[in-house]
């Protein structure tokens, strides 16, 4: 067997191995995933995300701990103990490891909120869709590509267990998002982490949603070319 093909068959079996662990794909994902989206208009200028963080928001960040604590303790008080179990360590406060840096290529992204009403807690799995992570300059750039919210940014490398992503909510015949700090209604702030093989998050506390976390679960698709 040639080198690239034994090194493609050993991605194909981890993914596989990863995907049979998973709620089967929508019809959305087992398409293939669309093309690369186009830059987002504009690159934050700064290497520190400290520099562009607004204290809101550096406010929610290091407030996470406290999020996760609530969020799960009030799914747990509303008989929802048996759902966040079955979410794995995508649910897992401290799942976060090593080597976070998320690989540019196209992903299967979902959303799994956590609510507090009232000190009464609910959990919502929504259906998957295709993001893509990109290069742009010294950051990392993330598009959520299908849907009426449209979810984007720039990712800041932090420590080796998580890097900072920065971004704002495009909606409707939006082209792309506004920049980070144009709009607060539109920002978005969280910590991206790796929380298994192939296996990545962004935990985004107290969002404009309302909810008391937003979790976004990114799956790599198929590398191009992985079925020759």
């Amino acid at each position: 067997m040639r080198a690239g093909s034994a090194a493609r068959a050993v991605v194909l079996a981890g993914l596989l191995v990863l995907s049979a662990c998973r709620t089967t794909p929508t019809a959305e994902i087992e398409a293939p995933p669309p093309p690369p989206p186009e830059e987002l208009a504009v690159v934050p200028v700064g290497e520190n995300w400290q520099a562009v963080i607004r204290a809101e928001d550096r406010d929610r960040l290091t407030r996470l701990d406290s999020a996760w604590e609530t969020a799960l303790a009030a799914a747990r008080a509303r008989g929802l103990s048996g759902r966040t179990a079955a979410e794995g360590e995508l649910l897992e406060p401290g799942a976060g490891l090593p080597r976070s840096a998320l690989p540019p290529g196209s992903y299967r992204c979902r959303v799994v909120r956590l609510a507090t009403v009232r000190g009464r807690g609910a959990l919502t799995a929504y259906p998957p869709y295709f993001c893509h992570v990109g290069v742009e300059g010294s950051l990392l750039s993330f598009t959520k590509q299908t849907g009426s919210e449209r979810p984007g940014g720039y990712i800041w490398n932090d420590s080796d267990e998580r890097q900072i992503f920065l971004g704002a909510m495009a909606r409707g015949n939006d082209d792309v998002p506004p920049p980070y700090g144009d709009e607060e209604a539109r920002d978005m702030a969280g910590i991206v982490e790796r929380i298994g093989p192939f296996h990545y998050r962004i935990v985004l506390p107290w969002p404009a949603s309302g909810a008391t976390l937003d979790i976004v679960e990114l799956v790599p698709s198929l590398p191009p070319g992985i079925e020759d």
